[in-house]
């Protein structure tokens, strides 16, 4: 699963950015400001940047120069058609620019593009030995042989793949995935979902080897 840095000070944003990459199979960290940002890259690997040009703590050219150094493609945001900044991007090597506001979908496809070029990322996600993920495509596939998800089991199998070998309760998969149906998600609603999730992917949904349960505590997906 492709991982992005995400450097925005707009709260509003970024929770909104964020929900919406987690659904096209991206997963996404976040920095405020410059030093954050930079702390980010210091301590994990990601494969792009989103990085808005204005910011409280520093500027997007200052998070610029280290990925750069990282060799990690970059996308600058800016809040309008600052031809001097767009120009200043270019000349040091950025990969793109978006104007906010944007739309989501076309964030998505440069992003997708720009991986594609640089070869950074593999979209395609191996679960238990015989089961795949294509979070490019948004194909699931056990033995060769799709596997068809509703659009919440997905999201809940993307919740998983984003947090690979990390302990989640019941109580944040609830919040990670209660309006993605546009419907209330409920505690056994979410019993029902892992369960069906699970007949489909787990050689022995009864026995699990891909979804596992700690008991009391939560799931874990290694």
């Amino acid at each position: 699963m492709p991982r992005i840095l995400l450097v925005e000070d707009d709260a509003s944003i970024v929770a909104s950015l964020k929900e919406y990459l987690l659904k096209e199979g991206f997963d996404v960290a976040s920095a405020s400001g410059q030093s954050e940002a930079v702390s980010s890259l210091a301590k994990l690997p990601f494969d792009l940047l989103l990085v808005d040009l204005n910011l409280s703590d520093g500027d997007g050219f200052g998070v610029f120069e280290k990925a750069n150094e990282a060799k990690i493609p970059v996308i600058f945001l800016t809040a309008s058609d600052d031809e001097n900044n767009i120009v200043k991007g270019f000349d040091v090597g950025a990969d793109d620019y978006i104007t906010k506001p944007f739309r989501p979908r076309e964030l998505v496809s440069r992003i997708k593009n720009i991986l594609r070029r640089s070869g950074s990322h593999d979209a395609v996600t191996i679960l238990g030995g015989n089961v795949t993920v294509d979070t490019d495509k948004g194909i699931v596939a056990k033995n060769g042989n799709e596997v068809f998800l509703s659009a919440l089991e997905y999201k809940l199998l993307l919740v998983f793949l984003s947090n690979r070998g990390r302990l989640l309760s019941r109580n944040l998969l609830l919040e990670e995935i209660w309006d993605i149906a546009g419907d209330f998600v409920n505690d056994n609603t979410l019993t029902v979902y892992i369960k069906r999730l699970r007949e489909k992917i787990e050689d022995n949904p009864q026995n699990p080897s891909i979804i596992k349960t700690v008991r009391g505590l939560g799931y874990r997906v290694d």
